[in-house]
């Protein structure tokens, strides 16, 4: 059996990790920046002008005291129109920092749109790349959790938080040469209290970052445990399984809400800490520039600039408190981002074979290439037949006729490297020959349909497909020779046809109908309300468990392989519908290499060759008569003395 799913995503030692590395800063701004440089530069010039205009608007308060307000107050006849051209100045100034904070929002919405889109887009594409192996221990619910929670994260961070950090960066910047031309003395003030605020940021943020990294491993694997329950609702219900269920999710919803809760705890301690020292700097600022004004005599400071520096303290202390809120976003964002990554760089799935499959013309013993579209023009012809295309170390080609011989040579499999599933496996199956595995779950008979696929590669011994190394074969071409109908089907949404059509996409509509009446689902299939371009959705719901099972039949035929495997097929059927199912499996398995897998022995009665398996090992093997005669294992199954679990 393939190993336990529903592995975490992240390890203790994931954890102690810093969420933010400098590589994973690097190749997340690589998304960032790939592609959209030019309106990256004209966010940032957006944030320069509206950082400026901000500050400028604060330093304007000296001019107003010290130019108009003060002067006023010493003589009432002043003139105010030099003072109605100012403040005009300052609203146009403001007014460009209003349109700049409006472009840069709307041009980071669709850069963050754009960079998650291709985000998608990578994992879907190199998760096609993944083999089985990651799919058997990855729960397909932790899986979506990339593509919901660590995506909706790196949103969060990329239209909000990136911004705002950048634009608090600037203003900082822009802030302090402000207070600098403003009043030097009254800037070391303002440094030495941002300077606490700074170290504070770095001890309390530190374990919030810890906190936010296990809250999305926690909520990946809460998702995969919702998906699982989804998924098995009627055995939850069957087995009155509904309260040890609720106790378990109770316990992981439980670890969740404790990591969040830590999390949050820790990030929404900062803004109250951050706001009070920025007002404490206020009072000092206030303090210390009276003190130096009136009782020092300090002659650059005015009652204008303490009232600008007042407002240049409060600008510059508010993105330094802007900073530590969002870098808990940040910090949510890059454990997000490492997920996300991490499936990304799992490693994808080994293929090192070079034999091909091709189209070729047979004229006698001779095989010649040809395209695809002759091999098309004369598909129902004998004389055009698929082929493997060996090349050679010398650099010259041999062609070899597909025709479904598959032969096992001692193969010794293990799914962990640990524990041995198949031991000493050797059996053949001549073209148009139906070999029968039969025995107990766990027995190992997936298992060696597994390793015909190279779903897994076998540890020891050897598999030849028409006397060639599988190894050699390049993974999909290999898997075009092959067709599969599994006990479990899986319908996608879309049509009848369209779900047929998924075994061959260049297959017409009519060599889908003949599939279909191959499999025996025609008559069914006509009968439904828009006949084959009924839509069908969640899997086929709308439909039995046998019509369900006769489209992926016809969807086997359609493909038209050589060999087939037909895992526990009709298992899950009733007896009517299984002699319907059957019927369709009979005709598709006419003259193919038919690798069958069943409980029930009344379907492998005709079989060639008939392989009892037991705990890895072929302890018996033989068509059914002398299995029979032989009153073994088989027999006690057949009899019913022993029955498979």
């Amino acid at each position: 059996m393939p190993p336990p799913r529903g592995a975490r995503p992240m390890n203790r030692e994931d954890l102690k990790k810093n969420p933010i590395s400098k590589g994973l800063v690097k190749r997340l701004l690589s998304y960032v920046t790939g592609k959209y440089k030019v309106l990256l530069a004209i966010v940032f010039v957006c944030i320069i002008v509206a950082s400026v205009t901000s500050v400028l608007g604060n330093m304007f308060i000296k001019n107003l005291y010290d130019d108009f307000i003060k002067p006023l107050m010493e003589d009432n006849s002043r003139d105010f129109s030099a003072l109605s051209n100012w403040i005009r100045t300052v609203a146009i100034i403001f007014g460009f920092g209003v349109l700049a904070n409006l472009f840069q929002g709307q041009i980071m919405l669709v850069i963050s749109n754009n960079v998650l889109r291709n985000v998608r887009d990578d994992m879907f594409k190199h998760m096609q790349t993944l083999p089985i192996r990651y799919f058997d221990t990855h729960s397909h619910g932790d899986v979506m959790s990339h593509y919901t929670n660590d995506v909706d994260t790196l949103r969060q961070m990329i239209s909000q938080s990136f911004p705002s950090m950048v634009s608090s960066a600037i203003t900082i910047i822009a802030t302090l040469v402000g207070m600098i031309v403003t009043c030097w003395q009254l800037t070391i003030v303002v440094l030495a209290g941002t300077f606490a605020m700074i170290v504070l940021m770095g001890k309390i943020g530190g374990k919030s970052a810890t906190y936010f990294v296990k809250q999305q491993a926690s909520l990946g694997d809460v998702n995969g445990y919702i998906e699982e329950m989804v998924n098995g609702q009627k055995v939850v219900k069957v087995f009155t399984y509904e309260n040890r269920a609720k106790a378990t999710f109770d316990k992981k919803n439980e670890e969740l809400c404790n990591n969040a809760t830590k999390a949050n705890i820790f990030a929404n301690i900062l803004m109250p800490i951050m706001g009070n020292i920025g007002n404490v700097l206020y009072v000092l600022v206030a303090f210390i520039g009276g003190f130096l004004a009136i009782q020092c005599g300090v002659k650059s400071i005015s009652i204008g600039v303490i009232v600008a520096f007042l407002q240049l303290t409060k600008s510059f202390v508010m993105p330094v408190s802007q900073v530590s809120q969002q870098m808990n976003a940040i910090i949510m964002a890059m454990a997000g981002a490492d997920r996300i990554f991490k499936l990304i760089d799992e490693k994808p799935e080994e293929d090192d074979g070079y034999v091909t499959l091709v189209h070729c013309k047979k004229e006698g013993e001779k095989l010649t290439e040809v395209t695809e579209d002759e091999a098309n023009a004369h598909k129902h012809s004998k004389d055009y037949v698929w082929a493997w295309k060996h090349p050679h170390g010398d650099g010259t080609l041999t062609y070899t006729e597909l025709k479904g011989d598959v032969r096992l040579f001692d193969v010794d499999f293990s799914y962990d490297g640990k524990k041995q599933v198949l031991y000493d496996v050797s059996l053949f199956a001549k073209p148009g020959q139906k070999i029968a595995f039969v025995g107990a779950t766990g027995a190992g008979k997936t298992t060696i349909t597994n390793l015909i696929n190279r779903f897994y590669d076998i540890a020891d011994g050897k598999i030849r497909y028409d006397d060639i190394n599988i190894n050699k074969i390049k993974k999909a071409d290999l898997r075009h020779s092959l067709g599969i109908v599994l006990q479990d089907t899986n319908l996608f949404t879309g049509t009848v046809m369209e779900n047929i059509r998924y075994g061959s996409l260049k297959a017409t509509d009519e060599e889908c109908i003949e599939a279909a009446k191959l499999a025996n689902a025609h008559d069914f299939i006509s009968k439904l309300p828009q006949g084959y371009d009924t839509v069908l959705t969640a899997n086929g719901s709308e439909l039995s468990q046998g019509q369900r099972q006769l489209i992926a039949i016809a969807r086997a035929a359609v493909a038209d392989p050589p060999v087939m495997i037909l895992d526990e097929a009709t298992s899950s059927i009733d007896t009517r519908t299984e002699a319907i199912v059957q019927r369709g499996m009979d005709a598709l398995m006419e003259n193919r290499t038919v690798f069958v897998i069943a409980h029930r022995l009344s379907t492998v009665q005709n079989s060639k060759a008939i392989m009892v398996l037991e705990n890895g090992h072929i302890i018996e093997r033989g068509d059914h008569d002398s299995l029979i005669a032989e009153k073994g294992k088989y027999y006690q199954l057949y009899t019913g003395a022993f029955e498979l679990e």
